[in-house]
């Protein structure tokens, strides 16, 4: 385990701490998996591999624990149209874009989209979380 990736656990540790949650295998095993790609795998995918290292695992209990993750800052839902739920475990600012083609999520970071100012109509409202999503077609798609 690299220091980047022993910082990113321990951080995920403190997260379930703050949050009252056990760090469970099951939890432990689902967390590294995700936070060891950067594909931003949907829950069955997550579930797929979770079941080769723990067999009797449920899909229930990936997908609730995903949503856990989310729910407590250590996971988040990478937001999009039309497709499933895909997570992704890089907390660190950065943006995504979606390839409508083949479905792939690519992380990119573009600093200028880190402090998105926003518009005086929503001043009102506590904004929590902003995020900059692109859609298109992808390098590998186009050369098709």
């Amino acid at each position: 385990m690299n220091i980047d990736k022993e910082n990113q656990f321990f951080e995920f540790k403190e997260l379930c701490h703050k949050s009252d949650l056990k760090i469970t295998p099951q939890r432990v095993v689902i967390y590294e998996i995700l936070s060891s790609t950067d594909e931003h795998p949907s829950a069955e995918t997550v579930y797929k591999k979770a079941r080769r290292i723990m067999p009797n695992i449920s899909f229930d209990t990936v997908n609730r624990t995903l949503n856990t993750f989310s729910d407590i800052g250590a996971a988040f839902i990478v937001e999009g149209t039309g497709d499933v739920r895909r997570f992704d475990a890089g907390l660190g600012n950065h943006q995504h874009f979606k390839c409508v083609k083949c479905k792939r999520i690519i992380d990119f970071h573009y600093e200028e989209f880190d402090n998105v100012h926003r518009p005086a109509e929503l001043e009102k409202f506590d904004i929590l979380k902003s995020t900059v999503y692109f859609e298109g077609i992808c390098d590998v798609c186009k050369k098709k």
